[in-house]
């Protein structure tokens, strides 16, 4: 079983993939968690220079196929031999990300996206993706850091990458599931936990 977990920035990601994962666990499975961009070589490099390089211009292009060119890597040296294997993937982000920032919010077109994707995935698509979804505004404000380059892009943009996912999860309902991130964080892993939860029992039908 495939599994990514994406949203705006500042809606908990990160820690929400470790409590599934630690829930998946649980149950007895074999669970591999990853991030995208990263967890390759090659992929943590492209992750440095499209988060961290802000001195770099990246055309939305260029920037596209970086983050594509990372994930083909992801597929084919992580996630394909863990599910080949019988485990279970966890990734924090994943294509739809990918089809958001640069498609929706950077205005590259969001089909042929979705076409490139498959092409450096191979057609390996999550077989459901949790949305973790909350006023942009708000996510921003939970991000207690210093901003990578991506999450300074402006308030507009990240308006229009909110947008952009619930957008995609129109599109695909049965594909991607919304939770709303704006609770704390174990009202959000309950949610997440009973949306897989649903998913694996209609997959045993």
């Amino acid at each position: 079983m495939f599994l990514s977990i994406d949203g705006c920035d500042g809606t908990g990601k990160s820690t929400q993939v470790t409590l599934l994962a630690d829930w998946l666990r649980s149950l007895g499975r074999e669970v591999l968690t990853c991030r995208d961009p990263g967890s390759t070589p090659l992929g943590e490099a492209v992750r440095e220079l499209l988060l961290a390089r802000h001195d770099l211009h990246i055309d939305r292009r260029s920037e596209m196929l970086l983050y594509m060119a990372a994930r083909a890597q992801l597929v084919e040296e992580v996630i394909r031999p863990a599910l080949a294997e019988g485990r279970t993937v966890v990734s924090d982000r994943y294509l739809l990300a990918n089809v958001v920032y640069q498609g929706h919010a950077g205005g590259l077109e969001v089909d042929a996206l979705w076409q490139v994707g498959r092409i450096a995935t191979n057609d390996l698509m999550p077989d459901l993706t949790i949305l973790l979804d909350m006023p942009s505004g708000a996510a921003a404000g939970r991000l207690n850091r210093e901003l990578d380059r991506m999450e300074q892009q402006g308030d507009a943009f990240h308006a229009r990458v909110r947008d952009g996912f619930l957008a995609e999860a129109a599109r695909r309902p049965d594909a991607i599931t919304i939770v709303n991130a704006s609770a704390d964080v174990e009202t959000v892993h309950r949610a997440i936990r009973e949306a897989v939860d649903r998913f694996m029992n209609q997959a045993k039908e």
